[in-house]
Parts: C-alpha cells; sequence; structure tokens
C-alpha cells in the first residue's frame, strides 16, 4: 500500500490534519481538500487511488459529490457520516456508488483498516483479465440473463449492464443458488474477497450496489430479499440455459 495517494476532503482543518497525519504515517501519500471545488481540482491535477469524504461539508451536499465521483469514474470512496443515526445519509451514499462508510466517531485505525481493504478489492478487481467470448453457462431470471463465459449481464431490454468482479460473484452466487437463504459468510466466501480486513459490511454495500442495477425500485427489492438477521436470498426463479 505505500505511497497509495489517498485524498481526505473535509471542512475541519483538524480532522483533515489528523487524517493526514495518521495514513502518511502508516505509509501513504495524503492530499487534503476543504470541499468540492478543491476535491476536483486535485484529481484534475494528481491521480488519486481513494478519497475520504465527509458527508457533512459546510454549505455543500456531500452526497452530490459522492454522485458526481461516481457518475465520472470508478475511484473507491469511503464516506464519513455523523452520528450513527444519520441512517438516511449512509444509506443514499452506499446507493450512489461508496465503497464503504464510518460513522463518527470512528478511530483512525479502523479508518486505516477500512482503506487498506478497499483498496484491496479495487485492486483485485483491476487484476482480473477480461473474460473471453464464446459459449458458457447462462443464468436467465425476470428477463435479465447473466453470461457467466463472457461475464456479461444483459437487462430485459437488451441493455448491457456492467459489473466490478465483486458484483459478478456475487450474482453469480445468488443465481447457483435461487430462493435458497445465504449468510453474508457464504456470500463473503463467494465473492472471493474475503480476508481478515474485509468486514460483514462489506456484502451489504455490493447488496445495495446490484440491487440499485438490477430491482425496479432498490428500495422495495424483489429479487434480492433481506432475511433479517440470517443473509440474503435471490427470489426470483432462475433458469440454466
Amino acid at each position: 500500500m505505500a505511497q497509495r495517494h489517498i485524498l481526505a476532503v473535509d471542512d475541519d482543518p483538524t480532522m483533515r490534519e489528523l487524517i493526514a497525519d495518521y495514513l502518511t504515517n502508516h505509509g501513504f501519500r495524503v492530499t487534503t481538500a476543504s470541499g468540492g471545488v478543491d476535491m476536483a481540482r486535485i484529481i484534475a491535477e494528481d491521480p488519486v487511488d481513494l478519497v475520504v469524504l465527509d458527508l457533512q461539508l459546510a454549505g455543500e451536499d456531500g452526497l452530490q459529490l459522492v454522485n458526481e465521483l461516481r457518475t465520472g469514474s470508478d475511484l473507491p470512496i469511503i464516506v464519513i457520516t455523523g452520528h450513527w443515526r444519520d441512517e438516511v445519509d449512509r444509506v443514499v451514499g452506499l446507493e450512489l456508488g461508496a465503497d464503504d462508510y464510518l460513522t463518527k466517531p470512528f478511530s483512525l485505525r479502523e479508518l486505516l483498516a477500512r482503506v487498506r481493504a478497499v483498496l484491496r478489492r479495487a485492486e483485485v478487481e483491476r487484476a482480473v483479465p477480461p473474460a473471453d467470448g464464446g459459449g458458457g453457462t447462462r443464468y436467465r431470471f425476470a428477463g435479465w440473463e447473466l453470461n457467466l463465459r463472457t461475464r456479461r449481464l444483459t437487462s430485459p431490454t437488451g441493455t448491457s449492464v456492467g459489473l466490478t468482479v465483486g458484483e459478478f460473484n456475487l450474482l453469480a452466487a445468488f443465481l447457483r443458488s435461487p430462493q435458497q437463504v445465504l449468510s453474508r459468510e457464504q456470500l463473503l466466501a463467494a465473492t472471493r474477497l474475503h480476508d481478515e480486513e474485509v468486514f460483514d459490511r462489506s456484502i451489504d454495500v455490493q447488496i445495495l450496489r446490484l440491487r440499485r442495477k438490477l430491482e425496479i425500485d432498490p428500495s422495495v427489492p424483489e429479487l434480492i430479499k433481506t432475511e433479517r438477521g440470517v443473509g440474503y436470498v435471490f427470489a426470483a426463479p432462475v433458469q440454466v440455459v
């Protein structure tokens, strides 16, 4: 992880300094920004590997900044929210494409662990070679089709929908075991991204992002349903062709 470039965006100069000093002491190169304008300028001038973004910026909409970042790139994002009860911002941030989150107050040690975990997942996704063409097992569900050979997901309208490596592996795991409750541990294993620094909530993040691509209304999912206290279930019938 040495010399990975982290951009910390926070309007509190004390917090910016704390994050920068701690991550710098653990081998990262850290740049700080007080808001969206500085953030955009830094990203344009100097390649960034990950953004740590406080959603509660004075006079700015942090969620809008997440949306702008995700629309323009696949740059990993960790969002920082206020009190743990600020569930709406946290969930919306993840649905917009943030990779992980922390709630205040948080320990710098946990921030470091999550930075490393998110960077590792991004590295794994970039390292996977593109799949070649040809036939192979295909799964059909609710008008959708996933081709395991080409790693291509096609919507009911015929549009190709892009998937990250984690999203593809997660969807494939669901389609291999439709209408069966799968625990977070099973899903972590299926994504092949499990290690000592990948937390259970990484699955929840992937679920939110996958729902955003598959569901008509991600807030009321019909395909990937939550079984509280147990895990998730892919509710639709699946046909193997």
